[in-house]
């Protein structure tokens, strides 16, 4: 009895050992609490000249070839400089979608530019035969230029026709699947100024069938004006119907000549400028406009960083309009 009972003593010790042998493990064990994160507010709009009233260069290209041969036509070099003068002089591209309804979320001290391309060719996008982008296409030197320069954010707005990229049918879908932005550019075309309500109607309606049966559930909000030429009744750019179907557009584009205005100021959304990038140097082309804007940063726009607030120098404060003046912060 006297052995057993030593036994039990020695088992109880050898227990209360192991027991406070383990304690030390299972404290490291135990999971810690995480770190709480912080977020670095938005500097001071007055430090990066902010100014969200500014003017916002809308770059219209056509072709591009080795040997243009109308004015609105560049070579592929010329497309790549102006890509690394936009990038140096700190723009950066968004689509006309965005810009139309305020969505200009960028960096602090950065400046929005809109890259559109009219007429839907092939040298704006054509295909590999293992389904790549084309060298030297507008999308190929875009995409090129995104994988080089990530900080940029390479886009731009489509405005195609009917049987877009030589009718290829990878072409739409391609460029949705990829953040780029279609609009409607009408079915074949047309001279809007020689057709009367009801053609103008079914060329907008016959484009934007097609584009839907292409890229569905990708709605259509933008357009540009072929020749940039608007009909006798200017209200069918920004709505009508035809064969029961209705259109809508927030934003019409026309061909030139001078940087539109700041979507929070004095805009015509049936009406929005765009400045005109060709072959050689021409009076108020893209090369003019930029080296002006180079010269008055202080009319160009500029971000403040805050999506949340639209910043501006108080001299400016009449020139925004009632609509976003619930989030008008001038300095």
């Amino acid at each position: 009895m006297a052995k057993i009972a030593v036994l039990r003593v020695i088992t109880a010790a050898l227990l209360l050992l192991a027991a406070a042998c383990a304690a030390p493990e299972q404290q490291t064990a135990a999971p810690s609490t995480p770190p709480a994160t912080t977020t670095v507010p938005p500097p001071d709009p007055a430090a990066v000249g902010a100014n969200e009233l500014g003017v916002v260069p809308i770059l219209m290209y056509h072709q591009l070839s080795r040997t243009p041969a109308g004015d609105y036509d560049q070579t592929p070099e010329k497309f790549r400089a102006e890509l690394d003068r936009l990038l140096r002089e700190n723009y950066r591209p968004i689509t006309v979608s965005r810009y139309i309804s305020g969505a200009i979320e960028l960096p602090a001290g950065t400046h929005p530019v809109v890259l559109t391309f009219d007429d839907s060719t092939t040298s704006q996008l054509s295909f590999t035969a293992e389904g790549a982008p084309a060298a030297d296409t507008a999308i190929a030197i875009l995409e090129e230029f995104r994988g080089a320069h990530p900080e940029f954010g390479a886009t731009a707005t489509f405005f195609v026709n009917n049987e877009p990229f030589a009718d290829d049918p990878r072409a739409l879908p391609w460029l949705a699947a990829h953040g780029y932005e279609i609009g409607a550019h009408t079915a074949t075309h047309a001279n809007l100024g020689r057709l009367d309500s009801t053609g103008v109607q079914r060329e907008f309606v016959q484009n934007l069938r097609a584009i839907a049966a292409a890229t569905p559930n990708q709605p259509v909000r933008t357009m540009a004006l072929p020749l940039g030429i608007s009909p006798a009744d200017h209200a069918l750019v920004s709505a009508g119907s035809w064969d029961g179907t209705p259109y809508t557009f927030d934003a019409v584009l026309l061909v030139g000549a001078e940087p539109a205005p700041s979507p929070f100021g004095a805009l015509d959304p049936t009406a929005i400028p765009r400045i005109r990038s060709g072959r050689a140097p021409v009076p108020f082309d893209s090369g003019y406009w930029l080296d002006q804007l180079a010269e008055h940063p202080e009319r160009r726009y500029t971000c403040d960083g805050d999506p949340a607030r639209i910043s501006f120098p108080r001299a400016l404060s009449t020139e925004i309009t009632a609509r976003w003046s619930p989030r008008s912060a001038p300095y």
